[in-house]
């Protein structure tokens, strides 16, 4: 497995530390404060999660890899492409969650991204069945995500329903 196994585990991570690299300053005390509920995962749990979703999907990705011989030949093309597009989605969730703070949008390109792990573990099932298998926890946090998403975004269009301290007045 070494190196090529290795790289493809690590793959993944590159897009949530650039965002973190770039966007630390703007996510404490987001999905925080007024915001939370008991639905909404503290942040350690989210990078918990999300680092094994990713690694998990990298160990899939490189199962791919090899049982198509390796290289990057033709082959290659649509199940690693599938999954690169899908990668770059999560990511940009990552941006639209963490750094723009826009859950509408984190939600539409959540729905695209649903879409595209679906296609992608079929696309993969032929070729390692286990591959496919290993998306089915992160289609199971998608789910989660998906809803938190929704939530966060029905509260920004309906800020009536958003939880008050005590003693402050509505406008």
């Amino acid at each position: 497995m070494w190196p090529q196994g290795a790289i493809f585990v690590t793959l993944p991570h590159l897009g949530p530390i650039l965002v973190w690299l770039f966007a630390h300053h703007r996510m404490p005390g987001w999905c925080e404060g007024p915001r939370t509920k008991l639905w909404c995962p503290p942040h350690k749990v989210l990078l918990l999660v999300w680092t094994t979703i990713y690694s998990v999907m990298g160990y899939a990705s490189y199962l791919v890899w090899k049982d198509l011989g390796g290289g990057f030949g033709q082959l290659l093309a649509l199940p690693l492409g599938l999954y690169a597009v899908q990668l770059a989605i999560s990511w940009a969730v990552l941006i639209l969650f963490f750094a723009v703070h826009s859950p509408g949008l984190a939600l539409l390109h959540l729905l695209l991204l649903y879409g595209l792990v679906v296609s992608t573990a079929l696309t993969w099932r032929p070729i390692n069945k286990l591959a496919a298998l290993l998306l089915l926890p992160y289609l199971a946090w998608l789910t989660v995500t998906t809803a938190i998403a929704y939530h966060l975004w029905m509260h920004s269009l309906c800020p009536e329903h958003q939880h008050q301290p005590t003693g402050e007045k509505r406008n």
